[in-house]
């Protein structure tokens, strides 16, 4: 004998817990973010080079991605650029984290698509209403 189960039960969907793929070489950056966003509800994946990134952003289609310049593999433009233009990946938003100083570097980031660009060291509660905001603005699409 089947049971069918209670009308509230097919009626409640489960909630969604947003992922955020964490793209940093450096586990003194990445390490503290996810536990922080972990404890806030966010699933979290770390890709430590751009080419991890790539593969794990197709698999896994993240909510968001924050995405260090400096990585070992692949420049983090380059990477931004190519997340943007694969169908995979085009609509996830690309919050750059990174220290990195130059004249023109806020101009380069947008071109290559991100969506936020935050300076190192950051407040980590600025960084989460941006990925909040990020993941919300994806939504209205």
């Amino acid at each position: 004998m089947l049971l069918e189960p209670a009308e509230q039960e097919l009626a409640t969907p489960t909630p969604v817990r947003p992922q955020v793929l964490i793209v940093d070489d450096e586990e003194s950056i990445a390490e503290p973010l996810r536990l922080r966003l972990d404890k806030l509800g966010f699933g979290t994946i770390v890709a430590r080079s751009g080419q991890q990134a790539l593969d794990l952003a197709r698999l896994a289609r993240p909510h968001c991605i924050t995405l260090d310049l400096c990585l070992p593999d692949i420049d983090g433009l380059e990477l931004c650029q190519r997340l943007v233009d694969d169908e995979q990946t085009g609509e996830i938003p690309v919050i750059i984290v990174s220290g990195r100083e130059q004249d023109d570097i806020l101009k380069r980031s947008r071109a290559a698509g991100c969506q936020y660009y935050v300076r190192k060291p950051y407040d980590p509660n600025v960084l989460l209403t941006l990925i909040r905001q990020a993941i919300d603005e994806a939504n209205e699409d």
